[in-house]
């Protein structure tokens, strides 16, 4: 799965992206509610995972605001909250499921890949999950990375990297931008990290073939292209 959590704790929401990612899943974070509607409404994902009480724009009103705009993804709503009332308000807001506060991680877990299997046929199944661009092709269910078919063994980080890259194929991504939502850093380290991992999945997506597709863009970032023929 890929999972949007939505959560203005920063220990929480630190720990429920490392449980994800532990358990196989790709996890992106948002601190705030509007940061969160605007990678919902951009992002390609499964599921939503949404903390009721947020700063900038409540966990409700994000989900109604998503239903308004034809957002279908999944939404599953944590709250301290946990009356009935509330979690009529919550489903009725158009969450898909409702889990108070404190919560075992196993049945949060469980709940999520039950809202993503149900909504895998009306959002194209397997398709949803495989990305190309050109000759480069990656699934996420598979890890497998192919260009031109022949095969692309990946570390962990250089995947996430490449479908990063590949889910804004042709746009410039910033290496703030790769940091937030590669390494999960809301901060400039000042580090040359970034650098050296596109280095080495440069190294393995274009070694060998005739165009390359990562490009650097000076004083900018990089951009990922289709090749160029």
């Amino acid at each position: 799965m890929r999972l949007l959590i939505i959560e203005d704790d920063a220990q929480a929401i630190a720990y429920l992206a490392k449980a994800f990612r532990e358990a196989g899943h790709l996890a992106d974070q948002a601190t705030d509610g509007l940061d969160g509607y605007a990678l919902a409404r951009e992002g390609q994902y499964d599921v939503l995972i949404v903390d009721r009480m947020l700063p900038k724009l409540d966990g409700l009103s994000l989900i109604r605001s998503l239903r308004e705009q034809g957002v279908t993804t999944p939404v599953l709503i944590l709250s301290a909250l946990g009356q009935v009332d509330d979690r009529v308000k919550g489903l009725r807001a158009g969450g898909d499921d409702y889990l108070p506060k404190p919560y075992a991680f196993s049945e949060l877990l469980a709940r999520a890949e039950v809202l993503a299997r149900r909504a895998a046929p009306a959002q194209g199944g397997a398709e949803a999950t495989t990305y190309r661009v050109g000759a480069l092709e990656l699934d996420r269910l598979s890890h497998r990375v192919a260009r031109e078919g022949r095969e692309i063994v990946l570390q962990p980080r250089e995947f996430r990297l490449l479908e990063y890259m590949m889910r804004h194929a042709g746009q410039v991504v910033t290496r703030t931008m790769l940091l937030e939502h590669v390494w999960d850093y809301h901060f400039d380290p000042q580090t040359n990290v970034i650098d050296v991992h596109v280095s080495r999945l440069r190294a393995k997506i274009d070694r060998g073939f005739e165009h390359p597709m990562i490009h650097t863009v000076r004083g900018a970032g990089y951009v990922l292209r289709a090749d160029e023929r």
